[in-house]
């Protein structure tokens, strides 16, 4: 699936903003462009980012941020007439924002090998994403953005958490799944970010190295980066708990016949049509 069938939204100060649309699914629809969004927190955004997303016709934002950094980061900053739905994804044993803010701000190099070296980092972010599935009270907040998306009323949705990354790569997996995107494609969307926000990262990057907050920076790549060992997680969660990805959204997430036939005629084409909105 080439890169630019996932638009990028444009907004500067969401370089990770992008349209779930274009994407094609097993029976031969087209997922919607221009409803189903995805991005990086939208605290920062400038001016003529929000002017853009009001341009979009955004009506619903699904913040998946836990309160902690809602705290930290700022509130979003949203278009007239859009809709703010927070849907914390968090919880303190998975705190990985604190676990980083506490052995960077020590800046002590073997706390910081000790939590993320020989391997350390990888096992955090898998862990999450199996946290992701196997948590019942986690999985409802997911189950709760997938039922906006199939609410006519609400689209277009944009769905959100700080980079981007996890939470929402998780909630965009599910999506694009739950549509019949095949699972290649899943994960090309997911491993996506990694091109989108290179530019961020480099400038994380140097802050770590010209600040001296870490000694050996690259412990962070791991937590930065998207891998597809971590989506591999969460999608063995699922195959470990539930016979089937359609088990899953049904007993998993609790998604009924009805919501899930709403979902695929809310953001689907047509078999036979090409057209979509947006």
């Amino acid at each position: 699936m080439p890169p630019e069938t996932a638009r990028a939204l444009g907004l500067s100060a969401a370089p990770n903003g992008r349209d779930l649309g274009g994407y094609r699914t097993a029976d031969g629809r087209t997922v919607r462009r221009g409803l189903a969004l995805r991005a990086d927190a939208l605290s920062r955004l400038t001016d003529p980012d929000v002017e853009l997303l009001g341009g979009l016709g955004v009506r619903t934002v699904v913040d998946l941020r836990g309160l902690n950094e809602v705290a930290q980061n700022g509130d979003d900053r949203l278009p007239e007439g859009a809709r703010l739905v927070p849907l914390p994804v968090y919880s303190p044993e998975h705190d990985i924002y604190l676990s980083l803010r506490e052995v960077l701000a020590g800046q002590d190099a073997v706390a910081q090998q000790a939590l993320l070296g020989n391997g350390g980092a990888e096992r955090i972010m898998a862990g999450m994403y199996r946290w992701f599935v196997t948590d019942p009270g986690i999985r409802a907040l997911f189950a709760a953005a997938v039922r906006l998306a199939a609410d006519p009323d609400a689209a277009p949705v944009l769905f959100h958490c700080t980079a981007g990354k996890d939470r929402t790569g998780w909630t965009a997996a599910v999506l694009l799944t739950a549509l019949g995107v095949d699972r290649d494609t899943v994960y090309a969307d997911y491993l996506l970010t990694n091109e989108r926000s290179a530019a961020l990262t480099e400038r994380v990057m140097e802050v770590f190295r010209t600040n001296a907050v870490m000694e050996d920076p690259g412990l962070m790549m791991p937590v930065i980066r998207a891998e597809a060992a971590y989506l591999d997680a969460a999608f063995d969660a699922v195959a470990e708990g539930w016979p089937s990805f359609d088990a899953f959204l049904a007993e998993g997430l609790g998604l009924d016949a009805a919501t899930l036939a709403a979902l695929r005629k809310n953001l689907l084409t047509d078999a036979d049509s090409g057209s979509d909105a947006g």
